[in-house]
C-alpha cells in the first residue's frame, strides 16, 4: 500500500485510474471532435485570422459528405503521420539491439558505480533537459534508462519515469544549447513583430541567456519534487513490487571483464558513429549541412535535426552490436535481427494506442477547432487589459492552459505571436520578452498535455513496473512537477525581467 500517500494525488490516481483505457480515451476524443465540429459549423464559429485579417479561419464539419469523406480516406495517413510513431519504432530497432545485448543494462551499472545514489534524480532531470538539443527523442530513450537505474538502487523506477518525464517535457524549452525551436519560435516572433516595427530583427539566440538559466532552475526544481513529494508515495513495500513485476535486478552492481570490454567496445562504435554525423553536419558541402525544409510544413531547419531518428538508430544499434560481438552475446547477424524482432513485439500497446491518438488528433487539427481556440485564447489574453507585469504572468498562465489542448509549440506560437507580440509591444514589452513567456507557459504543462502524443510511450513505459497504471497514475506522478514549474519559473521570470538582466545576446 502507499500509507504516506498525499491525499490529493492519491484522489487523483485513483479517480483517473477509473477511466477508460487510453485507447478508449483517444476513441471518445474522437467522437467528441466530431460533434464539436459539426456544432461549431452549423454555428458558423470562425474567426479573423492574425497572420491575414482579411481572412477568416472557420470550424470545419467533419460529419457532412465532405468530412466523413476525407475521415475515411485518410485513417490510413493519419496513423502513419503521428507524430512519434516513426521516431519510437525506428529508434527502437537500435534501441532493442542495445537492450538485449545487455549494453544497457551495463550502462546502468556504470551510471550507477559514478554517481552517488543522492545525486540520481537531478542528473536524471537534467539529462532530459537536455534532450530537447535532440527534438523528441528524449520521450523514447529516458524514461525508461531512468527507471532502470532508480530500480537498480532499489528505489521506484515509477519516480524515476517521472524525473524524466518532467526533465524531457517540463523543460522542453530550456536547455545550455540553441535547440531547433529556437529559430522555429524566432523567425513567427520576428514576423509579428514587423506588424509594429517594419525593420524589427528578433535573433534565433534571443533567450539563450535566461534558458541556459532556466536548466538549472528546472534540475533544481525537478529534483525537489522527486525527492521529496514523488517518491515519498511509494512505501518500501509498493517499491518492492514495482521491482518485482518489473524484473528488476538489484545487487552486486560491480563490472565484470567481459562488461568491460565490452563497454569500451560500445564507445569506440558510438565515437565513430557520432564522429561521423558530426562531420556530416559541418564540414562543408557536407550531407547534413544547410537547411531542409521540415516535414509537413514549409518551414527551414538545421539539416542535421531531420535526420535525428536515423542518427539514433545507428548511435544504438552499432554500440550495441559492438558490445555484444565483444561479450559475447552475439555470434551471428541473426542474433541482431532476432533482437531487433523481440524489441518490435513489446511495441503491441504502443500501436494500438498509436492508431487511434493518431486519428483523434488528427480530427481535431482538420476540423480547425486548435486553431480557433488557440486564436480565442489569445484575445482572452489581450481583454484582460492589464499592465506590462500582470500581463507577462497572464501570458504564461493562459499558454499553460492552452497547451492542455494544442501541444504543438510551433503551431500555438504561429497563431499567437500575430496576436500577442504587437499587442505587448504597445504596453512596452519587447518581442523577446513575450516568446520568453510563451516559452515558459508552454514547457510547464507539457507533461500532463492530453494531447501531447508522446504521453502514450510514457505510460507504456510505466505499466512495465505497475501493469494496472492508467492515465491516473501518470497525472498524479505529473501534476506536482507541472505546479512546481509553473509558479517557481514564472516568478523566475518576472524577477529576471526586473532586474534587466538581458534574455540573451544582442
Amino acid at each position: 500500500m502507499q500509507a504516506r500517500a498525499p491525499g490529493f494525488l492519491t484522489i487523483v490516481e485513483r479517480v483517473g485510474n477509473r477511466l477508460p483505457d487510453p485507447a478508449t480515451l483517444f476513441v471518445i476524443l474522437g467522437a467528441a471532435t466530431l460533434l464539436a465540429s459539426a456544432l461549431g459549423a452549423w454555428a458558423g464559429w470562425s474567426v479573423a485570422d492574425p497572420r491575414d485579417p482579411s481572412k477568416t479561419v472557420a470550424v470545419r464539419s467533419l460529419l457532412d459528405a465532405d468530412g466523413v469523406r476525407w475521415i475515411l480516406t485518410q485513417a490510413i495517413r493519419n496513423f502513419l503521420d503521428f507524430p512519434p510513431l516513426a521516431i519510437v519504432l525506428v529508434a527502437m530497432l537500435g534501441i532493442g539491439v542495445a537492450e538485449r545485448t545487455g549494453l544497457f543494462p551495463a550502462l546502468l551499472k556504470l551510471l550507477v558505480i559514478v554517481t552517488p545514489r543522492a545525486l540520481l534524480s537531478p542528473a536524471v532531470v537534467f539529462i532530459g533537459v537536455m534532450s530537447s538539443a535532440a527534438a523528441d527523442a528524449g520521450y523514447v530513450v529516458l524514461p525508461p534508462l531512468a527507471a532502470g537505474v532508480f530500480a537498480r538502487v532499489g528505489r521506484s523506477p515509477l519516480a524515476g519515469i517521472a524525473a524524466a518525464t518532467f526533465g524531457v517535457a517540463g523543460g522542453f524549452s530550456a536547455n545550455l544549447a540553441i535547440t531547433s525551436l529556437d529559430p522555429l519560435l524566432q523567425g513567427l516572433t520576428e514576423q509579428a513583430a514587423r506588424a509594429v516595427d517594419p525593420d524589427a530583427i528578433v535573433r534565433a539566440d534571443c533567450n539563450w541567456y535566461f534558458m541556459v538559466a532556466s536548466t538549472f532552475l528546472i534540475t533544481a526544481v525537478g529534483w525537489f519534487v522527486t525527492d521529496r513529494i514523488v517518491a515519498s508515495r511509494f512505501d518500501r513495500v509498493a517499491v518492492e513490487r514495482q521491482l518485482a513485476q518489473g524484473g528488476a535486478t538489484t545487487g552486486d552492481d560491480s563490472l565484470t571483464a567481459a562488461e568491460r570490454r565490452g563497454l569500451w567496445s560500445a564507445l569506440a562504435a558510438f565515437l565513430l558513429a557520432a564522429g561521423a554525423f558530426l562531420a556530416m553536419a559541418i564540414v562543408p558541402g557536407g550531407p547534413l549541412t544547410g537547411e531542409v525544409q521540415r516535414h509537413g510544413t514549409t518551414t527551414m531547419v538545421p539539416a542535421w535535426t531531420e535526420a535525428i531518428v536515423p542518427m539514433l538508430l545507428v548511435l544504438f544499434l552499432l554500440p550495441g552490436v559492438a558490445y555484444g560481438a565483444t561479450s559475447g552475446e552475439i555470434r551471428s547477424d541473426r542474433c541482431v535481427a532476432n533482437r531487433m524482432g523481440e524489441a518490435m513485439a513489446g511495441m503491441g500497446t504502443y500501436v494500438v494506442l498509436a492508431f487511434f491518438a493518431g486519428q483523434a488528433i488528427a480530427w481535431f487539427r482538420q476540423s480547425n477547432l486548435a486553431t480557433v481556440i488557440g486564436i480565442e485564447g489569445a484575445e482572452v489574453v489581450k481583454s484582460l487589459g492589464l499592465g506590462a507585469g500582470p500581463m507577462l504572468v497572464a501570458v504564461v498562465g493562459a499558454t499553460a492552459l492552452l497547451n492542455l489542448l494544442v501541444s504543438s509549440a510551433s503551431a500555438k506560437w504561429a497563431f499567437l505571436a500575430p496576436v500577442l507580440v504587437p499587442m505587448l509591444a504597445q504596453a512596452g514589452m519587447r518581442p523577446e520578452l513575450v516568446q520568453a513567456a510563451y516559452r515558459v507557459g508552454d514547457s510547464c504543462t507539457n507533461p500532463i498535455a492530453p494531447l501531447n502524443a508522446y504521453l502514450v510511450i510514457i505510460l507504456v513505459a510505466i505499466r512495465r513496473w505497475q501493469p494496472d497504471a492508467g492515465i491516473g497514475t501518470l497525472i498524479a506522478l505529473l501534476v506536482p512537477y507541472c505546479v512546481a514549474a509553473l509558479v517557481t519559473w514564472t516568478a523566475f521570470l518576472v524577477a529576471w525581467e526586473s532586474l534587466g538582466i538581458p534574455l540573451g545576446p544582442g
